[in-house]
């Protein structure tokens, strides 16, 4: 198995060289880790703690431990490194890191060569990013390894008869801190004891949000006291159902805010001209009367969490098709959710859907039903709404737990 994996590893790398000649986001990926070992040379002899994420929600639950590293161990070195250009992209740049780079293949060389160079105090996975030569390599270094707010499910691999090589590759992690029972039981049917429930960072993560100054004029002006929904990373199939709404239900006093996931100047424009009501857009939001229009569409990044807190009702999308994007952070505003009905993978919705703070929808009507009766019933939004502050409150401390274990470790 570990013979094929190389394999695999090797004809993968050669066919993503092909693929970045016709693909952005490939080549984003492939070019992007050219830089990566001459990044992580400046950490060589520091005293570094090693993060890797999948993606962009990934790394959301690794900042409230980086943030808590900085106070308590301010002179060791933050390495962050990202698996896909959705997440390395945007936090390239974030400013509690000393490096920001992608992760190298997981070839035996790669994984060498890289933890040779870093030789991290500790390294914490988030999640479910597995990689066997590099996870075997640092368990060969006899460095400190945790997952944290990990899940497992019995679909993978480390479940199947055949996947005995990656069942090995765990044993390099010290400490599973994951978000259910579901995956504790799971790792201890595979003789893994090491674990706890912990839950997931990202509650103590979105809690802070209310601490800070969540206002926006242009949002303020745009709303003008009136009821708002906003629609939050929102897909094409997203978007059909939202712009029928909108087009054939909505009222003269409901506005939206809309803020696709797809930014691009083709796709916001095809939006903009699919609705048959007034609107505007941040990027031509200057002179303009907000007050005046009845659906604003977000044309940047970096905004949302702030625009959730204008919000009446929330949409997120994702859920019909593509992925499910973060709903705890309009949950923590205490609004009602409504997210599609492709959620499995994500047990804050799973949660949040069965006690009622999240409503799912697959289709038109089931759309159109739940936004003209939210809208008609506050007491039923408040209702709900406080359904999804208690959550958020019911499930912090993660990142405490996680602290606790570290202080031995480093």
């Amino acid at each position: 198995m570990n013979f094929l994996y190389t394999i695999i590893v090797f004809v993968a790398t050669f066919f993503l060289k092909i693929a970045a000649i016709f693909s952005k986001k490939i080549k984003l990926f492939v070019d992007g880790r050219k830089q990566t070992f001459r990044k992580i040379s400046s950490l060589k002899n520091a005293n570094t703690i090693w993060f890797h994420a999948a993606s962009l929600g990934e790394f959301e639950q690794a900042i409230p431990i980086i943030e808590e590293l900085k106070k308590s161990h301010k002179s060791y070195k933050i390495l962050v490194t990202f698996f896909s250009p959705s997440g390395y992209e945007v936090r390239r740049n974030y400013k509690l890191a000393d490096v920001v780079c992608y992760l190298p293949l997981d070839s035996k060389a790669n994984a060498q060569k890289f933890i040779a160079t870093v030789n991290p105090t500790v390294a914490i996975f988030i999640k479910y990013e597995f990689w066997p030569n590099f996870l075997k390599e640092l368990k060969k270094k006899e460095i400190p390894t945790i997952l944290v707010s990990g899940i497992v499910r019995e679909q993978q691999v480390f479940f199947k008869w055949y996947g005995g090589f990656m069942r090995k590759s765990l044993e390099a992690f010290h400490h599973f801190f994951v978000q259910n029972n579901t995956s504790k039981d799971l790792l201890e049917s595979i003789n893994f004891t090491n674990v706890t429930i912990a839950g997931d960072t990202r509650f103590d993560r979105v809690s802070k949000i209310l601490e800070q100054d969540n206002s926006l004029g242009f949002i303020t002006e745009f709303k003008n006291n009136q009821y708002t929904i906003v629609a939050g990373s929102t897909w094409q199939e997203d978007e059909d159902l939202l712009v029928n709404y909108i087009n054939n239900n909505a009222s003269e006093n409901e506005k939206f805010i809309i803020a696709p996931h797809n930014i691009k100047s083709d796709a916001i424009l095809d939006l903009q001209k699919s609705i048959h009501k007034k609107s505007v857009l941040f990027s031509d939001k200057a002179d303009k009367k907000l007050k005046e229009y009845q659906v604003f569409i977000i044309d940047t990044i970096g905004i949302l969490t702030k625009i959730y807190a204008a919000a009446d009702l929330v949409y997120v999308g994702g859920g019909l098709k593509t992925g499910l994007h973060n709903i705890l952070e309009p949950a923590t505003f205490g609004v009602p959710v409504i997210i599609g009905d492709k959620f499995d993978k994500f047990q804050e919705a799973k949660d949040l859907v069965k006690i009622g703070g999240c409503i799912s929808i697959k289709n038109q009507a089931e759309f159109n039903k739940n936004f003209i009766a939210l809208k008609n019933d506050a007491n039923c939004r408040s209702l709900i709404g406080n359904i999804n502050k208690k959550y958020i409150e019911d499930n912090l401390g993660a990142t405490n737990l996680i602290m606790e274990y570290l202080k031995d470790k480093i």
